[in-house]
Formats: C-alpha cells, structure tokens, sequence
C-alpha cells in the first residue's frame, strides 16, 4: 500500500506535434495524458502524420477541462464535447477544435501511444 503522486507539470514524457501537445505522467500501471490542442488542431492533420493510421486509434477515457473539441466516427456518429465533461471516445475517429479557445484535457486512457507511430 502507500501513495504515489505526480506533477503533470514534470511530465516523464512531452510529444509534441502541429498545434499541440500531451504531458505524459506513468504512475503505477496507470498513463496519464494531459492533451493541448490549440485553434486549429485536427487529429487528421496534426497527428495522423505520425500515426500513419487513417483515423486515431486509441481510446480515450477523460475529463475536458477547457475549450470545445468535435469528434467523428468511423462509423459516422459524432458528439462535441465542453468543458466540465466527461468522456469516452472508441478507436476510430477524427477529432478537432471548435472555435478559439485551446482545449485541454486530462486523460487516463489513451496516452499510452498517442501521438506515437501506429
């Protein structure tokens, strides 16, 4: 037993890619990303570069602490998310910001690989 705390601010790792960002922080068995997506970020062109998959493929479980984010599935579903929600987004989706104001999110599924290649 015990307790373990970390400082997003000391990430272990920071990737960065056009018009962003995520802080990752290991604790335990757990990966926690802080995402910073600016005006004009859109996973399909800001990440997918990296990804070299056709939409993102992780799964993400997380909280939306500011700005607006659209998502879109594979399957065509889609939902914007705000701030003060909770979410979870399936592999299989494009995503990006609406208006202009950053968003910032904390998660704690789907950092592990994000922004890493496919």
């Amino acid at each position: 037993m015990g307790v373990t705390n970390r400082a997003l601010e000391s990430p272990d790792e920071t990737r960065t890619f056009d018009r962003g960002q995520v802080q990752v922080v290991k604790i335990g068995e757990t990966t926690i990303g802080r995402y910073t997506f600016e005006p004009g970020w859109r996973w399909s062109e800001s990440v997918k570069p990296i990804a070299k998959t056709d939409s993102c493929q992780a799964h993400h479980v997380g909280y939306l602490l500011s700005g607006r984010l659209h998502v879109v599935t594979d399957d065509g579903g889609e939902a914007e998310v705000g701030p003060g929600e909770a979410y979870e987004v399936h592999p299989g989706h494009d995503a990006w910001v609406v208006g202009d104001e950053a968003v910032t999110s904390v998660e704690f599924s789907g950092a592990e690989r994000y922004a890493t290649k496919g």
